[in-house]
C-alpha cells in the first residue's frame, strides 16, 4: 500500500511539471535532456530534504498523531490546490508564467535557467513532503517515483503542449492533483 501512497504522492507532486512542459509546448519553448534532468534531480532532491526534516520531527510526536496531522496536512494542501485558481491574481511568479525561465528568450531552457524552474517547482511541494512524511510515506520509494515522473511529466506535458491540448490538460491537472493530494490524505488516515 505504501507503494501505492508514493506513486500517488508523486503523481500529484508533478502536475506542475507537467503543466509547465504544457506551456513550453504550446510556446515552442524547448527544455533540453540536461535541464530537464536537473529539475528532476532538484525535486529529488527537494523530496528527499522536507521528508528527511519531517522524520527529525516525528521523533517528538506519537506515530498515531504523526498521522493524523500529515493526512490533515495532505488534505488541506489538496483542497488549496483545488481553489487555487479560484483564488489567482496577477503573478509574476514563474509557476504561474513558465515562459518567464527563459530569460534569455532563446527559445529553450539551459541549464543555468532550469535550476530556477527546478527550485520554484520544488519550493512548491516542499508542504506536500512534509504532509507525506508525516503520513508515513517511505522516503526511498516516494523520492525515485518523484524524480522519474519529473522527466516524464515535463515530457509528456511539452509533447502534448505542441499539439495544442494545454488548455484542455492544463485547467484540469490542478484540479486532478488537488484530487489525488485528497484521497493520498484520506487514504492514509484509513491504512
Amino acid at each position: 500500500m505504501n507503494i501505492l501512497s508514493s506513486l500517488l504522492f508523486a503523481i500529484s507532486a508533478n502536475t506542475d511539471n507537467f503543466v509547465v512542459g504544457l506551456s513550453y509546448g504550446i510556446k515552442k519553448i524547448r527544455i533540453a535532456r540536461v535541464s530537464n534532468l536537473i529539475i528532476a534531480l532538484i525535486s529529488l532532491v527537494g523530496t528527499i530534504l522536507s521528508m528527511s526534516l519531517s522524520k527529525v520531527i516525528l521523533n517528538y510526536i506519537p506515530e498515531f498523531l504523526a498521522s493524523l496531522i500529515g493526512s490533515s496536512i495532505l488534505i488541506l494542501l489538496g483542497v488549496l490546490t483545488i481553489a487555487k485558481p479560484l483564488l489567482k491574481r496577477d503573478s509574476d511568479s514563474i509557476l504561474d508564467n513558465p515562459e518567464k525561465a527563459d530569460k534569455d528568450k532563446s527559445l529553450n531552457i539551459d541549464a543555468k535557467e532550469s535550476i530556477a524552474l527546478g527550485l520554484a517547482l520544488t519550493i512548491n511541494n516542499v508542504g506536500l513532503g512534509i504532509g507525506a512524511s508525516f503520513a508515513g510515506l517511505n522516503i526511498t520509494i516516494t523520492a525515485l517515483f518523484t524524480f522519474v515522473l519529473s522527466l516524464l511529466a515535463i515530457v509528456v506535458g511539452f509533447s502534448l503542449g505542441s499539439y495544442y491540448l494545454s488548455e484542455l490538460f492544463g485547467k484540469r491537472a490542478t484540479i486532478i492533483s488537488g484530487l489525488l493530494i485528497i484521497a493520498l490524505g484520506l487514504f492514509e488516515i484509513l491504512i
